[in-house]
């Protein structure tokens, strides 16, 4: 199956020599890693709200104030995803026990843990990406490293590929289990049938099971995934043998039912009872309709922008290398019947998909190996001649190329780490603030922002940092007529704000603490009995915190509500220079009632050090990490946006 599709050029200059793949993984590995610990932007909730949070109550149990979404009380979630983390967050925090490491480690410990496992998942998607390209073109062909440096130079990878979605997992389990795919079912070429020697037909056999194995937990993580695996097998069982479609019927049951049975058992000790969580999926997202409570989007979405955002400035090169796998003739074979089942895959996923109301580039994320795969060719063919000659007739290739690989390089910095950065941040200046003030009592915090809008415990850390937020649950069980007036309470709050404060915190607005209550519990021990984290957090109607949160387009809003009251800047990062979403727009705003703190933020201010660019704005402060009588200045780079 080793052929290179390039014509007029020699065979030395048509392949490479392919080093240690072993050098290749641990490569790959050692650059995810990069990427991973890099990475300090918020993309999706679902990183962490169905991942990390589930784990982290599975790992440290429930008063720790994990956020337990509504999907997980209903059972719609596969178990599988967060029991992975929380086998990671057992370990470390072991780790940290038997290194009698400080709280501060610990928590930066189990913050990078996750990525460090994404990390490792990630590089897997990537070198398998590298395997399939050369089960298509030949491991030594120019393509197969293409198909490798798309994957690196990818803008998508480096911003998604290391987050704990379960997309992400999903995107690997898929490219793993198409290279252990026996595509040679679905050839047109004659197979001999007893020739083969019964070694090569066992390990055929072993990789039948393996890839089907596969198949089956992504379609247990993602109930979508299923539609590349049934066009894939649609296209063996009509290509092939009725003996071949006997041995794929049986794997697939057996299989199948294997995976499934052990998901049903796990599913059955993370929930307690039994629980079959991808008909749950269905039914409440199909049937319901509940999908659609989280947004609409046009039937060409994934066409109009899931594509563009997942290829970015390959975009063009797919589109020409999509057209030429689906329209190019049987004639080659092994090579030719690949890359029309790859690029039928790209075109069923998103075309079923698209019938359904509410879209995310992320659901169509496991199409992405497979379209670098397809991309390569077309690369090649493109930039090959001007790389490897000197003749000035291809300097335009070279410069779009240096183009390209620059316009990457951009998108990739800003999305990683600065678009959507101060939802992170923040967490990182309140669990400073946690250390500083009484970590036995702790600090509170409440974020007056849409649901969802940063990371929770699993960057929170401390359970005596305990926290709330405004809640967005989905009208579950509801008539329809019930379903149109209902309003969550993010909304609630963000059609009036005022009349919000009123009824839904602790006092109102008349009663609000003048004293942050580390401080209250240090003179009066007696004044507030202490809750745990989980409590605080559903308590009704919310606490006044020691800490509010908020997106600085809300300041108009909360000024005069709160002129009267004791609360008073003390922290500001930047968030985005721009923002679809207008309650999410501008920094990231904190008020404290700690009035050390806010004349420490006030003296910060008045000596701002502020760095101009002509298109990149760097506002440089000193972040106070206050003690009541003592300030310890840090500097910290605060803000980075485009002009």
């Amino acid at each position: 199956m080793n052929r290179n599709s390039s014509s007029g050029a020699s065979p030395r200059s048509r392949s490479l020599r392919p080093p240690s793949a072993l050098r290749v993984f641990l490569a790959l590995v050692a650059f995810r890693l990069a990427n991973a610990l890099s990475l300090r932007t918020f993309f999706q909730p679902d990183e962490f709200f169905q991942s990390l949070e589930p784990a982290w109550h599975v790992a440290f149990g429930e008063s720790q104030g994990a956020w337990i979404t509504w999907e997980w009380k209903h059972h719609l979630r596969s178990s599988i995803h967060p029991l992975l983390f929380s086998a990671v967050y057992s370990t470390t925090d072991l780790a940290a026990q038997v290194l009698h490491l400080s709280a501060a480690t610990r928590a930066d410990l189990l913050i990078a843990a996750p990525k460090v496992t994404q990390a490792v998942i990630a590089a897997v998607g990537d070198f398998y990406t590298w395997r399939l390209a050369g089960l298509v073109y030949g491991y030594r062909s120019r393509e197969a490293w293409a198909a490798l440096a798309l994957t690196v130079v990818s803008p998508w990878q480096w911003f998604c590929s290391t987050r704990t979605l379960s997309n992400c997992l999903e995107n690997t389990i898929t490219i793993v289990g198409l290279c252990l795919w026996p595509w040679e079912w679905s050839t047109s070429r004659p197979r001999p049938r007893d020739s083969a020697r019964k070694g090569d037909r066992d390990w055929a056999l072993i990789r039948l099971r393996q890839c089907l194995c596969l198949a089956a937990l992504a379609c247990i993580l993602r109930p979508t995934n299923i539609l590349i695996w049934a066009t894939l097998a649609s296209v063996a069982w009509f290509r092939s043998s009725w003996a071949t479609r006997k041995v794929l019927a049986r794997e697939v049951l057996i299989c199948g039912s294997t995976v499934l049975f052990s998901s049903t058992l796990l599913d059955r000790l993370f929930y307690g009872v039994w629980a079959f969580p991808p008909l749950r999926f269905l039914y409440f997202n199909i049937v319901q309709s509940l999908s659609v409570f989280y947004g609409k989007n046009d039937w060409h979405y994934y066409v109009s922008q899931g594509y563009p955002l997942l290829l970015t400035t390959a975009l063009p090169f797919t589109a020409i290398g999509l057209y030429r796998a689906l329209t190019r003739r049987q004639s080659n074979g092994g090579q030719a019947s690949m890359q029309v089942q790859l690029g039928a895959i790209c075109l069923v996923m998103p075309l079923t998909l698209s019938l359904i109301s509410h879209k995310e580039v992320r659901f169509i994320y496991p199409l992405l190996p497979s379209l670098h795969v397809l991309t390569a060719p077309t690369l090649v063919n493109f930039f090959l001649p001007a790389v490897a000659r000197s003749s000035g007739s291809y300097t335009p290739r070279r410069l779009t190329l240096v183009f390209l690989l620059l316009a990457n390089f951009v998108i990739a910095l800003y999305t990683t780490l600065y678009h959507a950065s101060g939802t992170v941040e923040v967490l990182s200046y309140l669990r400073e603030q946690h250390q500083s003030h009484n970590p036995d009592h702790g600090i509170t915090a409440g974020f007056l922002m849409p649901c969802h809008s940063t990371p929770w415990r699993s960057h929170l850390v401390y359970p005596n940092l305990r926290a709330w937020a405004l809640s967005c649950n989905p009208p579950v069980d509801l008539t329809d007529s019930q379903k149109a007036v209902y309003v969550d309470e993010a909304d609630q709050f963000y059609d009036q704000a005022g009349q919000f404060l009123r009824t839904h915190m602790g006092g109102g607005l008349r009663h609000v603490p003048r004293k942050p209550s580390y401080i209250t519990m240090t003179t009066n021990p007696s004044s507030k009995s202490i809750i745990t984290a989980s409590g605080y957090q559903q308590k009704f109607p919310h606490d006044w915190p020691d800490y509010l949160v908020f997106f600085a387009q809300l300041e108009p809003t909360l000024k005069p509500l709160l002129r009267s009251s004791s609360y008073a800047e003390c922290h500001r990062t930047f968030n985005s220079a721009w923002h679809d979403d207008w309650r999410r727009r501008g920094d990231i705003v904190v008020w404290c009632l700690d009035a050390t703190e806010q004349q420490a933020w006030r003296s910060i201010l008045e000596t701002g050090i502020f760095l101009l660019f002509p298109v990149v704005v760097i506002h440089v402060e000193m972040v106070a990490i206050a003690a009541v009588d003592d300030v310890d200045p840090v500097v910290v780079v605060m803000a980075l946006g485009t002009s």
